[in-house]
């Protein structure tokens, strides 16, 4: 079986053998950039599994190497920084990120965030057999077969992580999920808070689908219990 492909893309020598070396041992093949160029460059070269990267870059922001990436493919991103602010993360969100880990981190939970993007790229929300193929509810139409999301006649584009929690939503439309089941079906055992996660994944979904996000029509907030997908 070939092995999965993990670029990382680190300016700091000694954090970068480390991720590198962490990844090499659990049997991952492991390419390394230290700026944004190259980081590009080895994305077109390889076509890796999973991108780990820094967003504090030499030659170029973080965010710009998302952006540019994703004009070539929709490859997992893991951001991998010492911002730990939820307007940076936001942003990486809005750009194309897949997930975002602050530094400093456990390797166990890089290792465990690399795994839940590995399986969200392969095959998404697994649906169960009793499921409908489609959810539509107003404006809002979502194609479980085919991974798509619709709003207004227009396609969404999504993450997967961000695909995976509306859909999970979706398909439990009208109840209220709370953050623990939330967290364990998407993001699976994982070593660690997800809840500040969650909580910036549900504010780039609902820039992306709500017509007034403040004020939103479908992706509701039950405080201190979790979310639920508004279907009246």
């Amino acid at each position: 079986m070939n092995k999965k492909v993990i670029l990382v893309v680190e300016d700091d020598k000694t954090i970068r053998k480390f991720i590198s070396t962490s990844l090499a041992t659990q049997d991952y093949k492991v390419i390394e950039a230290i700026n944004g160029k190259d980081a590009i460059s080895l994305c077109v070269s390889y076509s890796p599994d999973v991108i780990l990267l820094d967003l504090g870059l030499e030659d170029m922001d973080g965010i710009d190497v998302i952006r540019n990436i994703r004009q070539l493919s929709n490859i997992p991103i893991i951001v991998v920084s010492a911002r730990e602010q939820d307007r940076e993360k936001v942003e990486a969100f809005d750009v194309g990120a897949d997930d975002y880990l602050t530094k400093p981190f456990s390797i166990i939970e890089l290792l465990a965030r690399v795994r839940v993007a590995l399986r969200h790229s392969a095959s998404g929300f697994v649906a169960s057999e009793n499921t409908k193929s489609t959810f539509s509810v107003d404006k809002l139409f979502i194609d479980f077969e085919k991974r798509k999301v619709m709003m207004n006649d227009y396609e969404v584009r999504l993450t997967p992580i961000e695909y995976s929690l509306l859909s999970l939503l979706a398909r439990h439309h009208g109840k209220v999920l709370t953050h623990n089941f939330i967290i364990k079906e998407v993001w699976g055992n994982i070593i660690g808070s997800e809840t500040n996660s969650l909580r910036v994944f549900m504010a780039t979904l609902r820039r992306k689908i709500e017509k007034q996000p403040a004020n939103p029509r479908y992706l509701i907030t039950e405080v201190g219990v979790g979310y639920r997908l508004n279907d009246e």
